[in-house]
């Protein structure tokens, strides 16, 4: 079998993935999550763009959907988790060793769920439209953003409530609960209704709190998605 390596697709999204790894880098090895935060950023501007050019260019091939699940794996799974633990242990001393290593642990299981979430995507035939479970990207804007704001304030989360907080996204990553896909059906109002609201909400936040807005924004989502999936799920109930 021929396989054409180096395409434009390829290209993006072998660049998302370098971008990832720059980003744990910058994480565990100089402890700047300013710049892990920014790479991630590049990192899901290269992921969109590596399935617009595949489409455009006709070049969807299948070595290009491996690639991608694995590029996501490095900028999307693994990145969180270093950041996570790069914050939680930042103020431990050298004699809290073995908390050092428990943290590591809670911090890199994040990185194993996510995992878990991208195999699931690669056999759900259903996840076109909508996600099932929390998106990879969308958990990794979470924990980067946290360190953003970390990093520009100096603020502690505090060690224990982001690993307590860790459990939580981690079942996201893998729940049932189906959460809206930000890909439009055109560009009319119906069907895309709760995209324009959310979008809205966005542009909002983002306005008041700018880059701050980003841990809001996917709870946002989460939410607004878990209540549309109860009530999708409580309506068919009474349909039967």
């Amino acid at each position: 079998m021929k396989v054409r390596f180096f395409t434009i697709p390829n290209l993006l999204t072998l660049s998302n993935l370098m971008c990832g790894t720059f980003a744990a880098l910058a994480a565990l090895v100089y402890d700047n999550l300013e710049w892990a935060f920014w790479f991630v950023i590049l990192a899901a501007v290269f992921d969109f763009f590596d399935g617009f050019a595949a489409r455009l260019l006709r070049q969807s091939s299948p070595i290009g959907v491996q690639l991608d699940s694995l590029a996501d794996m490095i900028s999307f799974g693994f990145v969180p988790a270093a950041v996570l633990y790069a914050m939680t242990t930042r103020t431990m001393g050298e004699e809290q060793t073995l908390l050092r290593y428990a943290y590591a642990v809670a911090s890199f299981l994040l990185a194993a769920f996510s995992a878990l979430r991208l195999a699931k995507f690669n056999i759900d035939d259903s996840q076109h439209e909508e996600f099932c479970g929390l998106p990879t990207p969308a958990n990794a804007l979470f924990f980067t953003s946290l360190g953003l704001i970390s990093a520009r304030t100096g603020f502690d989360f505090g060690g224990e409530w982001l690993i307590c907080i860790m459990p939580v996204m981690a079942w996201l990553l893998i729940s049932p609960v189906r959460m809206f896909s930000l890909k439009f059906k055109g560009f009319g109002w119906r069907g895309n209704e709760i995209r324009y609201l959310f979008l809205a909400l966005c542009v909002a936040l983002i306005a008041i709190l700018q880059l701050y807005s980003i841990p809001t924004i996917i709870l946002l989502y989460i939410l607004v998605s878990a209540v549309r999936w109860g009530l999708r799920n409580n309506r068919n109930v009474i349909n039967d």
